[in-house]
């Protein structure tokens, strides 16, 4: 996970109209650290945007160095292509860690750790910050792979958009716990607690792909 210039633990985003939470207002942190630990804790954001006063929200991988947060696209996108043009976007992840079962219909619910990024994208232009940017995101794949794997050339650096948006305007909601059940509703003969979800990496499927077309190389060589 991409976490460099971590900031001090008290650091806080200032609450604006988009990121105050008003509906269950106790679950919502203004903290940095509870907003980077949502987007470098999962792979894939929404960004939610408007073209033409169509709404769109696409899922695309997203990655963070300090305080900028990073996407990338091909150049013939629809979403790169707004977003480069300045279009504001709102940016969400959430990371779903149990299922809470109550005692009642409705009171069941979800624990989860969320965050909400508000703003604008800018083009990454600088053939350094392109570089390092996508150092970056191969690093939050698997670390140190930068090396063994061929390198972008300029034909694929040309044909690929980053973006950029400094996290300045953001906020992370979270639900810890059991469930909050009414008390007529203790005695009913229902189980009740959470289902944790968890995510992990199963085991490594190697690509034989290599391997194949060589065989088929050798065969042709000795036929």
């Amino acid at each position: 996970m991409t976490t460099e210039h971590s900031p001090p633990q008290d650091a806080q985003f200032t609450q604006t109209p988009l990121t105050r939470v008003r509906r269950t207002a106790k679950r919502a942190d203004y903290s940095h650290a509870a907003v980077y630990e949502a987007l470098d804790h999962t792979y894939v954001c929404h960004v939610a945007f408007s073209v033409d006063g169509q709404p769109h929200c696409i899922p695309t991988a997203h990655w963070r160095i300090g305080d900028t947060l990073y996407i990338h696209g091909s150049n013939g996108s629809r979403m790169m292509r707004a977003l480069a043009e300045g279009a504001p976007v709102s940016i969400a992840v959430t990371i779903v860690d149990g299922l809470v079962l109550a005692r009642s219909v409705f009171h069941h619910s979800m624990n989860y750790r969320s965050a909400m990024v508000y703003g604008q994208f800018h083009p990454v232009t600088d053939g350094q910050e392109k570089e390092l940017a996508m150092r970056a995101f191969l690093d939050k794949i698997e670390t140190n792979r930068w090396g063994p794997a061929r390198p972008p050339n300029s034909k694929e650096y040309a044909a690929t958009t980053i973006l950029a948006i400094k996290i300045e305007e953001a906020v992370a909601k979270t639900r810890t716990g059991p469930p909050i059940d009414d008390v007529e509703d203790m005695s009913q003969p229902v189980w009740a607690g959470v289902l944790p979800i968890e995510t992990h990496m199963g085991m490594p499927i190697r690509d034989l792909s290599h391997e194949q077309a060589d065989a088929q190389t050798s065969q042709k060589e000795t036929a």
